[in-house]
């Protein structure tokens, strides 16, 4: 049907253009082949899995049917027995800042339980609750970071389901960042709630193909898991997403520039919470010799922003193009350059730091005075080694 609809364009196109229907034609098919299909919209291929029993869901605002209809609301109104629904940091509704304890809570519009996975003590529901349900279906909106949290709580589930026999249904979504692997692999001494697996910074995988490979390489339970995959999406897909999916990534330029700013949560500086502009700036009280300057204030994203009240100095991204931020990946020049500007030492990282690289070698290479290339070089074999190890666990095209 796609390529009936492309050669439909292009023959449109060839007839209506006269001498510029070529480039015409070959513009409006690549747009064409550009719409993509979330998995929750194929629901011949998961519906029929759910009728009859009794359902969980683990989603947040990201999980929509349709441009207007959340899909715990469709299931809702399908008649599906749903006993229960299991947030993630930000909550189910996405609004809680990143790290806030979220609450456990009824939905307003279904009047199904929200039980809280992100609530500061439970790293898993009590027995009770997971003898409850038959099937979990996860439909989650990621960025493909090693650091962003929903994959922690899928896998965390998926061991739960393992355990007591449930089965596990993933409606899978796009990686933004699919395009690409960067980063160092995870030292799992540095295992924490911000980085779960053995996999780089950027690992480029959808939800759907984490939890396969998480379960073949044995990093979770073997639940019984199915992946209703997207359609007319490969990891050369360049997606836009529809939704912001967290207070602090509101722009898909914020989710590009993520595995790069998002390490300054680490250090001493602002990366621009409680700002207009979080991840796409940086700055910090004493940095010298920068015009840009901002001011964190207490916003809707980030009650106590680092620096609250105080004027930074330093570096206004917003400019960079799409394309030189995928062509450089992670880019620690940025960071480099305001560690030797600030003349910190040591004190210029928090423990933080190993969390979000995931190994030790870094800050010390930062500290005795390697350039970003050179540190960056470092970790060129673990991203063809997992590439590699990734590949049968591969849904979609690379």
């Amino acid at each position: 049907m796609l390529r009936l609809l492309c050669a439909l364009v292009a023959a449109i196109v060839m007839l209506s253009c006269g001498s510029q229907a070529q480039a015409k034609s070959e513009k409006c098919v690549a747009e064409v082949r550009a719409e993509v299909l979330v998995g929750a919209t194929d629901t011949l291929s998961y519906m029929p899995q759910l009728r009859g029993r009794r359902v969980a869901v683990l989603a947040n605002h990201t999980a929509m049917f349709s441009a207007k209809e959340h899909i715990v609301d469709m299931m809702h109104r399908q008649g599906l027995n749903i006993v229960g629904i299991f947030a993630p940091e930000h909550g189910f509704r996405g609004s809680v800042e990143a790290g806030a304890v979220v609450r456990n809570s009824v939905d307003e519009r279904t009047g199904i339980n929200i039980l809280s996975l992100y609530n500061g003590n439970t790293k898993r529901p009590s027995d009770d609750v997971m003898r409850s349900f038959d099937v979990l279906v996860v439909d989650m909106q990621d960025v493909g970071l090693r650091f962003y949290t929903y994959y922690i709580s899928m896998l965390r589930m998926v061991d739960a389901c393992a355990d007591f026999g449930c089965e596990v249904v993933v409606l899978d979504r796009p990686n933004p960042n699919g395009h690409y692997v960067d980063g160092p692999i995870l030292d799992m001494k540095y295992k924490s709630g911000v980085g779960w697996l053995p996999i780089p910074v950027v690992h480029g995988m959808t939800m759907g193909e984490i939890a396969t490979m998480a379960i073949g390489e044995g990093w979770a339970k073997p639940a019984k898991l199915t992946v209703i995959k997207c359609k007319n999406y490969d990891h050369t897909t360049h997606y836009d997403l529809p939704i912001a999916p967290s207070p602090n990534l509101p722009t898909q330029h914020s989710i590009y520039l993520y595995p790069t700013t998002c390490l300054f949560e680490g250090t001493v500086l602002s990366m621009g919470r409680g700002t207009e502009a979080p991840f796409e700036i940086y700055g910090h009280p004493d940095l010298r010799g920068y015009d840009y300057a901002f001011t964190p204030m207490p916003n809707a994203g980030s009650a106590k922003p680092p620096h609250m009240g105080k004027q930074c100095h330093g570096r206004d991204l917003r400019a960079l193009r799409n394309e030189d931020i995928w062509a450089a990946g992670i880019d620690l020049s940025y960071l480099v350059e305001a560690y030797h500007n600030l003349g910190m030492g040591d004190k210029f990282f928090t423990p933080m730091f190993e969390k979000l690289i995931g190994v030790g070698y870094v800050r010390e290479m930062i500290m005795q005075g390697h350039t970003a290339a050179e540190i960056e070089a470092m970790w060129v074999d673990d991203v063809e080694k997992f590439k590699t190890q990734r590949r049968k666990y591969l849904l979609y095209k690379e």
